[in-house]
């Protein structure tokens, strides 16, 4: 796992203050990162709904840790390749110059 300086700190997403927060400070490489970071929580949402009433690992709560754990792998390996990035990336490199 990579540390590296957060966008936004935890005071600030606690107190829901993201009026500080400037799109235009944000480098070209945060930003892209950000915005696979969004589209693999997206795929994660997506295949978690998908998957929630099937029996694809069995049941019981052992399935739906396997469920769980799959869907994030998959979500994680796939980020930054459906296209929803790269669409999120251009619009808000473009809306914030």
């Amino acid at each position: 796992m990579e540390l590296s300086t957060p966008i936004v700190t935890k005071n600030e997403f606690s107190n829901n203050r993201f009026e500080n927060i400037d799109a235009k400070k944000l480098d070209e490489e945060n930003l892209k990162k950000v915005c696979d970071d969004f589209e693999s929580f997206f795929a994660q949402q997506l295949m978690d709904i998908s998957l929630k009433s099937t029996n694809v690992a069995g049941e019981g709560t052992g399935a739906d840790i396997i469920k769980g754990m799959y869907t994030e792998t998959v979500s994680k390996n796939t980020k930054g390749t459906m296209g929803i990035s790269d669409m999120l990336y251009q619009f808000l490199s473009q809306n914030n110059k």
